[in-house]
């Protein structure tokens, strides 16, 4: 693939005598946002963190904006950004203090209010990490990936537990940080998540990737084979009575 930050080439892990990850091939566009999903044990979060360089490879290759990942770890460390399913901060460290801190890790310096205020925790900057709300957590999570101006932007099941308003802001978040020219590659349970997202997703199952195209592509191909459905078709869904009676604002 013609502009490709990111090519995985027969990709394989084992834990013992259980397969993980089974030979998959794919490539990330740059600049695009791609969603990896499957159900529980499909080996998305261990793709991840392959790419990561935060589980060691068995077989196969990853090239990430032209490193190779197993040989070159650390330079691969310093292009990516990493917001894990579970974000942990310290409980009495103030938030533009964690900020300040992830940037000395990677040697930079930053206005912290601003990347603050990035992600609508401006107003946080001097609360403890113990007084968020989980959206809040996520979003300062997002904002210590960001410090030192990643290439690839890695973000597992980020929406997991938040509620409708802090979800909707999470995903404009999200858009966000592709048009400033990272490339984002997530996983997701959330399908309709994925499809208002993704320019290309891969869905996986048993460790191989079974599927690969757009969203909208992948519905046609359904389509085509002859699927069909009940007829439904509705102006506003519960999500949309919910958001306009409580509002889209954040609640902080």
């Amino acid at each position: 693939m013609t502009n490709a930050i990111l090519t995985v080439t027969d990709l394989r892990k084992a834990y013992d005598d259980q397969v993980a990850v089974d030979g998959i091939s794919f490539s990330v566009k740059k600049g695009e946002i791609f969603g990896i999903l499957g159900p529980n044990g499909a080996g998305k979060t261990t793709t991840l963190e392959m790419i990561e360089t935060l589980r060691s490879i068995d077989g196969g290759t990853i090239i990430l904006d032209g490193l190779n990942v197993a040989r070159q770890p650390a330079a691969v460390k310093r292009i990516i950004g990493v917001q894990p399913q579970t974000p942990a901060f310290q409980d009495k460290q103030k938030l533009s203090e964690i900020i300040e801190m992830f940037a000395a890790a990677y040697g930079e310096k930053v206005n912290t209010q601003e990347f603050l205020d990035d992600v609508d925790l401006g107003a946080k900057a001097n609360s403890f990490a113990e007084q968020l709300s989980g959206g809040q957590r996520q979003r300062l999570s997002i904002a210590a990936a960001l410090v030192h101006s990643p290439k690839v932007f890695f973000l597992d099941e980020p929406t997991t537990g938040l509620d409708p308003q802090a979800r909707r802001n999470l995903w404009d978040l999200i858009r966000q940080v592709r048009d400033r020219g990272v490339t984002v590659i997530m996983t997701t349970h959330y399908l309709d998540e994925a499809e208002l997202l993704c320019d290309r997703v891969a869905i996986m199952d048993r460790g191989r990737i079974i599927a690969l195209d757009t969203p909208r592509n992948l519905i046609r191909q359904l389509l085509k084979r002859g699927f069909t459905k009940q007829q439904r078709v509705e102006q506003a869904s519960l999500d949309d009575v919910f958001i306009d009676l409580t509002g889209k604002a954040l609640r902080d």
